[in-house]
């Protein structure tokens, strides 16, 4: 061995080399984790879902300003994705479908209050009926 590749000088050499190794995989390592997430395609789907089936209901964004905040909701997370920030962009799809939930569940209520009420009509109708035939003679 010479004196200039002692044992020492060729570990010496080799840290270097090892560092650099440790530094590089590091930094792909941290380059992997500072990736932008995936879109959110799922709850942006479940949100225009929604927003469809209630608007097959025949909900009226017009009425109802669930349907209006869901439609809002909705176009707000698209521009979160385009902004790359996708928690937000998952958030406000989830809250775009919860709103259109929220819209079709009224529009349904209220459609049932209104054939209650068509029902009872007809309930008192023939209730009268049924006095007037028991106080006429036959």
């Amino acid at each position: 061995m010479t004196p200039a590749t002692t044992p020492s000088t060729v570990r010496s050499a080799r840290m270097p080399l090892l560092q650099r190794s440790f530094a590089i995989a590091a930094l792909v390592a941290l380059g992997g984790c500072a990736s932008v997430p995936e879109p959110p395609s799922a709850a942006l789907q479940a949100a225009e879902l929604a927003i469809g089936h209630a608007e097959q209901a025949r909900i009226e964004s017009d009425t109802s300003p669930e349907l209006r905040e869901a439609r809002l909701k909705l176009a707000a997370a698209r521009s979160a994705v385009q902004r790359e920030e996708m928690q937000q962009a998952e958030r406000l799809a989830q809250q775009s479908r919860v709103a259109a939930e929220l819209a079709f569940a009224k529009a349904e209520a209220s459609k049932a209050a209104a054939v209650n009420a068509d029902m009872q009509k007809s309930i008192d109708a023939l209730e009268v009926e049924m006095e007037r035939n028991e106080e006429s003679p036959q």
